[in-house]
């Protein structure tokens, strides 16, 4: 990391405030040539910046940290100035015309700290949720995430994979010492087989976290006409889905996010369901059931005037509601249904808010658990879940083809931390954070 690296970091201009942020070996030399020295470590002082002909750029505050004790670990500075389009892209070009000198790439500041040891890699995907956070829980999550707890249970877990390595390979090694045990394997396996069941059940809580960090998925399911884009209207308070009595109105996949209980809820309006459809509008109803046969809770919807039952993915939660309650006595269908409403005069609607938020409150009752909050997380868990079975499962054969299986079981772990050759991954992490960060 040769390069020192800028940044605008605080978002679109024009704003009241813009921050550049700078990092690497030359940071001292540019504050130098910028505004004459370098400031205290974390101390503002406001100060005139200028270009290197002496033209002035703007005046602002100027912050340095010095390395290591800053997020990356290097030198970094920060130039709080004007936020004018103008103003920013002058001192963006004094910066970009420096010897070694460069834009920042998309999360360039946060690799930087991960790679100098600031915080291991699930740290640093903690930090990119944080960033995107859109919901209470969500915020609740990230924060929860960027402890050392994540790092301290895969550890604990490798300890006692090495440990295990280490136990088969004095049998192997040192068999005819009297000190040394026999049947080294079998006095291991149950302390394995409890840690195998351990991490699978860590690893069962990917689909709370998903739920958490990606949205609650609530399809809306009905016949042409049966009022679901009114409701997906009346839920999300705004006027997002076009209504008409025409049937076939919808033919393709609406969504809108909605905060519940600070809870993300992802609410999806679909094509009417009915036989023989046009051919585009076949399309539709296959994406319809695609989409409900992936959700977390469908809601049935069945116009009561005229109900029409449909087809629907069976193994998936089911709210069955009836609309249009305004037009017919509540009294003569609620028994029927979970649930009656009318997206006309707003009845039930409230309740069915309440409904979709209790559903999620197990999930955000774990925001705070030690969960596996990405793919690549549980991918690497159940990985490491498989080398442990064929190290000591059924068919296991030689110990040094089991202390092997326990070697990589190990790697597996560490690798979700980063402590194990994570290269080919970084880029990729990366790469989802903004310009800046």
């Amino acid at each position: 990391m040769r390069e020192t690296i800028f940044a605008l970091s605080s978002g679109g201009l024009p704003s009241g405030v813009a921050v550049i942020r700078l990092s690497g070996p030359d940071v001292r030399t540019a504050l130098n040539d910028l505004v004459g020295f370098v400031p205290e470590p974390r101390k503002a002082v406001l100060r005139t910046m200028k270009a290197e002909d002496g033209t002035v750029l703007d005046r602002g505050l100027i912050l340095f940290f010095e390395g290591p004790y800053s997020f990356t670990g290097e030198d970094c500075a920060e130039l709080q100035l004007h936020g004018g389009v103008a103003v920013v892209k002058s001192v963006l070009e004094a910066l970009g015309g420096r010897e070694n000198f460069r834009a920042a790439d998309a999360g360039e500041f946060t690799k930087r700290g991960f790679l100098n040891g600031k915080f291991d890699l699930t740290g640093a995907e903690a930090l990119a949720d944080l960033i995107s956070a859109e919901t209470e829980a969500q915020r609740r999550f990230a924060l929860a995430n960027g402890d050392e707890r994540h790092r301290q249970l895969y550890a604990g877990w490798r300890r006692s994979l090495i440990h295990a390595q280490a136990m088969i390979a004095a049998e192997l090694d040192f068999s005819d010492e009297e000190d040394v045990p026999g049947s080294v394997a079998d006095a291991i396996w149950q302390e394995l087989s409890a840690l195998q069941s351990e991490i699978e059940e860590h690893a069962g809580g990917y689909r709370d976290a998903e739920i958490v960090r990606d949205g609650f998925r609530v399809v809306i399911l009905g016949a042409p006409n049966a009022g679901k884009s009114s409701l997906m209207n009346a839920l999300a308070k705004r006027d997002i889905a076009i209504v008409t009595e025409e049937a076939g109105t919808t033919r393709d996949i609406l969504e809108t996010a909605l905060d519940i209980g600070g809870v993300k809820v992802i609410l999806t309006d679909t094509a009417g369901i009915r036989e023989n459809p046009g051919r585009i509008e076949a399309i539709g109803i296959d994406r319809a059931i695609a989409r409900a046969g992936d959700a977390d809770l469908i809601l049935l919807l069945e116009d009561v005037t005229e109900p029409r039952s449909v087809p629907h993915p069976q193994g998936v939660r089911l709210l069955r509601i009836a609309n249009k309650i305004d037009l017919l006595d509540e009294r003569l269908v609620a028994e029927a249904y979970d649930l009656a409403i009318s997206t006309v005069s707003g009845e039930g609607i409230n309740e069915l808010l309440v409904r979709i938020g209790d559903l999620t409150e197990g999930s955000k009752k774990r925001a705070l658990d030690i969960l596996p909050f990405r793919e690549r997380h549980v991918g690497l868990l159940m990985e490491a879940s498989r080398h442990i079975d064929r190290a000591f499962g059924q068919g296991a054969v030689g110990l040094e083809l089991q202390a092997e299986e326990l070697r990589l079981a190990a790697i597996a772990l560490g690798r979700i931390a980063g402590e194990i050759d994570v290269e080919d991954l970084l880029d990729t992490i990366f790469s989802q954070f903004c310009i800046g960060k």
